[in-house]
């Protein structure tokens, strides 16, 4: 069943409010993050709600291996498998490839990772300046090379504009 952005609000506002309470991250731009990576919660595996990547010291029962899509500016992408790579009109490369994500016991689970996520890599540190501001730290978070999307931030804050017109 396909969720509704006001049934995905009132579902997973409370992790975001308790996530923003912890770390000062505003709970409009956890959940509207949370909503664009997860495509409104319809695509949360092992709930993985926001395409944090799984490193070589993330246990293997704390990953999944998915279908992703990457744009990066090189051909020489690296992925576990790469399904398709085409070059772009802008001169990048998209590539559609299986890589591997974190996966979770619980959205609250990963709720908490995702924040520590941005306290724990430095190259965020100027996005958390304005942690306060969902709009501002999602054009830094973008800035900060969050996802390869070169519109990341436009469409999150699209989606940040949805979240607070489907708040109870």
């Amino acid at each position: 069943m396909k969720l509704s952005p006001k049934v995905f609000v009132n579902t997973y506002l409370p992790f975001a409010k308790e996530t923003e309470l912890k770390t000062g991250i505003d709970a409009m731009f956890t959940l509207a993050q949370a909503a664009l990576e997860s495509e409104w919660a319809n695509k949360a595996p092992r709930n993985m709600f926001f395409g944090v990547k799984a490193t070589k010291d993330t246990p293997a029962d704390k990953r999944q291996l998915l279908t992703t899509r990457e744009v990066l500016s090189h051909e020489n992408g690296v992925f576990p498998q790469i399904i398709s790579k085409k070059k772009r009109s802008d001169g990048k490369w998209e590539y559609k490839v299986k890589d591997w994500f974190r996966a979770y016991d619980s959205p609250e689970e990963c709720f908490s990772d995702h924040a520590e996520f941005f306290f724990k890599n430095k190259r965020y540190a100027k996005a958390l300046e304005v942690r306060h501001n969902p709009y501002r730290f999602a054009e830094e978070i973008a800035k900060a090379g969050y996802a390869t999307d070169p519109n990341y931030a436009t469409i999150l804050k699209n989606v940040i504009r949805t979240i607070e017109r489907n708040m109870p």
